[in-house]
């Protein structure tokens, strides 16, 4: 996989064994298209795999960057992708149910990227919804498989749908918290 834009653009990271989906190049462009210059937004990604979309952020000026794995067998490999950064990414080695009502702090930029499979996309949106983590204005993305798109509501809680964008089978869809 490569960085599609950005001060990293270019640059090769590996995918890490185990189960992973990485966001297509095309699909991950178009989002840091959309999203823009990132110079001094918090962004946190949840469900990172390889690291690939905390880094895209950095390479755009994201500062800070926290990343959230609950698979322990890919942090090496997080690890080492992630060390082509000059700024600091943190990695937190968690499940994401677990990370979201404990985390310390709130992001101007919160990006989902569930397993395809996984259940209950819609009730960790909720959860997202209920807690800090997004900040008021801020965004929560998440990317999910189109035969899932009849479920999401137009709201759920202060976090507002404003955009979707279909990729083949992904769709991103962005809610914005009340601010």
């Amino acid at each position: 996989m490569r960085i599609t834009g950005g001060k990293y653009r270019g640059r090769t990271i590996t995918c890490p064994p185990g189960v992973i989906r990485p966001a297509m190049d095309r699909m991950r462009e178009s989002l840091f298209s959309i999203l823009g210059n990132l110079e001094d937004y918090s962004f946190l990604d949840l469900f990172t795999g390889s690291g690939c979309v905390g880094i895209e952020a950095a390479s755009r000026g994201a500062n800070p960057v926290h990343i959230v794995e609950k698979d322990r067998g890919k942090k090496p490999v997080i690890l080492k992708n992630i060390s082509i950064v000059e700024s600091k990414i943190v990695l937190f080695m968690a499940d994401v149910n677990r990370f979201i009502p404990t985390a310390k702090r709130s992001y101007d930029i919160v990006y989902a990227d569930p397993p395809f499979p996984m259940d209950g996309k819609v009730n960790l949106t909720e959860s997202v919804a209920n807690s800090e983590l997004v900040k008021k204005g801020g965004l929560f993305i998440i990317h999910y498989p189109s035969e899932e798109r009849s479920q999401w509501p137009e709201q759920i809680g202060d976090l507002v749908f404003y955009d979707e964008r279909k990729y083949g089978r992904s769709i991103l869809r962005f809610y914005k918290r009340e601010e």
